[in-house]
């Protein structure tokens, strides 16, 4: 299925929520999300910009294969799209277990912050990440929504990104593999 998605970087966090509550968006959640990203031993998903993972949510735990459509290849280097398959799964640990048994190998342990709000339809997630800027994440049914997103909260469709929180990393010369683990107490490397 297509994830709709687009993110703003370096946003004001306490200055979005107010946005968003003004304009009648209603907090869901605040929490820490945890998440473990796995491949084979040889890459094949992260060599064709995909990659499996389990994310602890709080109340619920999700294994996804998430994969990077036309990298690089849209307006101003985003990526045209994202397809992503998620199941629910009642484990952390013993699913990250499980994928080890099976033969795949851990690439990196991540976590970050989350804020949602929701106004209708539409997601808004303010994410913050050990050693990045705020960024807010938009996700809707359609593109149209997201458009319609962009203009509510005056933001400039231009500077809209359309790829993971993996390649707002590397913008700023940070390699996630090249890390077992970023938490906001450490960064861990390989």
């Amino acid at each position: 299925m297509e994830e709709i998605e687009v993110k703003f970087l370096n946003i004001d966090p306490v200055l979005m929520e107010k946005k968003l509550i003004e304009l009648g968006a209603g907090k869901i959640f605040e929490k820490l999300y945890r998440r473990r990203v796995f491949d084979y031993p040889d890459y094949r998903f992260d060599k064709s910009g995909a990659w499996l993972r389990l994310r602890d949510e709080g109340e619920e735990i999700t294994l996804t294969f998430k994969q990077r459509l036309g990298m690089g290849k849209g307006e101003n280097g985003n990526d045209t799209s994202t397809e992503e398959t998620s199941i629910r799964v009642n484990d952390f640990d013993a699913t990250a277990n499980l994928l080890l048994k099976l033969g795949f190998v851990e690439k990196h342990y991540v976590e970050n912050k989350r804020i949602r709000y929701m106004l209708d339809d539409v997601e808004f997630d303010i994410d913050i990440y050990p050693q990045l800027e705020p960024f807010i994440e938009i996700e809707a049914p359609s593109w149209e929504k997201i458009d319609e997103a962009i203009k509510l909260l005056n933001l400039n469709p231009k500077d809209k990104k359309i790829f993971p929180a993996t390649q707002i990393y590397a913008q700023k010369g940070i390699i996630v593999d090249d890390y077992k683990e970023i938490t906001f107490e450490k960064m861990v490397k390989k």
